[in-house]
Formats: structure tokens, C-alpha cells, sequence
């Protein structure tokens, strides 16, 4: 039996999960930044602090003290190409490491994305897909990508950018508009909320540029509406 730790220290959540390759079952433990009522975001030194201040209480509620860790995977860059980097990931990082030095284990870097494209594939039962090509969609506060997935012997997985957003990201679409509405941020899952208790249907397309498409017109256009 081998057990994993995987840490994510992301612009908005702190999360932290164990893998059990015995029941293959994930136990996971995760807490959202806190973000001050009407503001759009984090600046990347407050969420360092607030990375530091919960990694030991999302980690605590794990439970790991007794259980024999055999290596730590971590999210050390938003994207795995050149130039992707963002400061709150060193916090994941840092730990990981210390983890590592402690008690002697490996320690796997990947990138925030390819931690979204592989538990998408887990959560989906779909792991067999790492077998050949396929497509895969990551939309957030700060991705909206479209990407082609191939085998790869060293990365697991290869990916190639096919199409992106040019402007504005659809997660950033989404909190500008519930923002506009008075929500707290992030406003995704209750701006969710109250789509789903309206009966109106809107139908707006997204300006594109060859592959790539512009979201910045979406939020005009719900600004008008309100």
C-alpha cells in the first residue's frame, strides 16, 4: 500500500489531499482565501500570508501524523510553459519540500493545470484517456484554455495550447458580473445559484479571433442588462 500527499496553494484555495493506492480513494481538505466584501481579488502578497496562516489547518484535517507517505506531488506554476509563474505557489512548494527533506520521499512538481486536467479525468472515472490524444477544457479565474493532451514518458501528459481566451477569463467574467450583482467573491457558486431559480434564457456569442475568443463584450453586454 503507497499513500500520496498532494498539495495546490492557488490564487483563492488552499487545498491539500491524500491518495490511497490500496482503495484507490482520495481524502481531500481544502479552505478558500479570504477576500474583503467588494474587493476583485487577492494581490499575490495577501495570499501568500493567508497560504501560510491555513496549510497547517487544511493539512490538520487530514490526519497524516502515523501514516507512511511514500511521495508528494505539488502544483508549483499555473501552466507548465515558459514564463508561467505566480508567487502563492511557493507556499505549496515550500512545504512540499520540507516534507520531502524530512522524511525522505520524492517530491513531483507539476503545474496547477495538469493537477485540474487529471482529477477532472479521475473525478470522470476516465483515466484511460491518458492512453492516447484528447481534449481538454480548463476554465477558471485565470485560465480558459482549450488544450490537446497526448502521452507523454516523461510529463505523463503533454499539452499543447489550441485556443485560448484573449481578454478576459471566464472565471473573471463570472465575478465581474456577480460583483455587479452585490455578490461576495469569488461569486461563482452563488451567482450559480441564482441562475438556476430564473426561467429567462439569454443566448450571446463570444467575438472570435481565429481559435481564440474575446469575453470582454459578455461583461458589456451584462452591464447593459442591469
Amino acid at each position: 500500500m503507497s499513500i500520496y500527499l498532494g498539495l495546490d496553494t492557488s490564487n483563492y484555495t488552499t487545498s491539500v489531499a491524500i491518495y490511497d493506492s490500496k482503495t484507490r480513494t482520495v481524502t481531500q481538505s481544502k479552505k478558500l482565501l479570504p477576500v474583503k466584501a467588494g474587493e476583485k481579488g487577492l494581490r499575490q502578497s495577501d495570499a501568500v500570508f493567508h497560504h501560510t496562516v491555513q496549510l497547517p489547518e487544511v493539512l490538520g484535517k487530514l490526519d497524516i501524523s502515523g501514516k507512511d507517505i511514500s511521495g508528494i506531488g505539488v502544483s508549483v506554476r499555473p501552466r507548465n510553459v515558459e514564463g508561467s509563474y505566480m508567487p502563492c505557489f511557493l507556499c505549496g512548494e515550500g512545504t512540499a519540500q520540507m516534507f520531502g527533506q524530512i522524511l525522505g520521499i520524492p517530491v513531483h512538481r507539476t503545474s496547477h493545470q495538469m493537477g485540474h486536467i487529471l482529477a477532472g479525468l479521475y473525478s470522470a472515472g476516465k483515466l484511460e484517456l491518458l492512453q492516447g490524444k484528447f481534449i481538454a477544457f480548463h476554465v477558471s479565474g485565470g485560465t480558459t484554455d482549450c488544450v490537446l493532451c497526448e502521452p507523454d514518458s516523461e510529463l505523463l501528459v503533454k499539452v499543447t495550447p489550441v485556443s485560448s481566451s484573449a481578454d478576459l477569463k471566464a472565471g473573471q467574467l463570472i465575478d465581474r458580473v456577480g460583483l455587479m450583482l452585490g455578490l461576495q467573491f469569488p461569486c461563482g457558486a452563488e451567482l450559480e445559484r441564482i441562475a438556476m431559480e430564473s426561467t429567462k434564457k439569454f443566448q450571446y456569442r463570444p467575438v472570435m479571433k481565429g481559435m481564440d475568443c474575446c469575453l470582454s463584450g459578455l461583461e458589456n453586454q451584462c452591464r447593459k442588462m442591469l
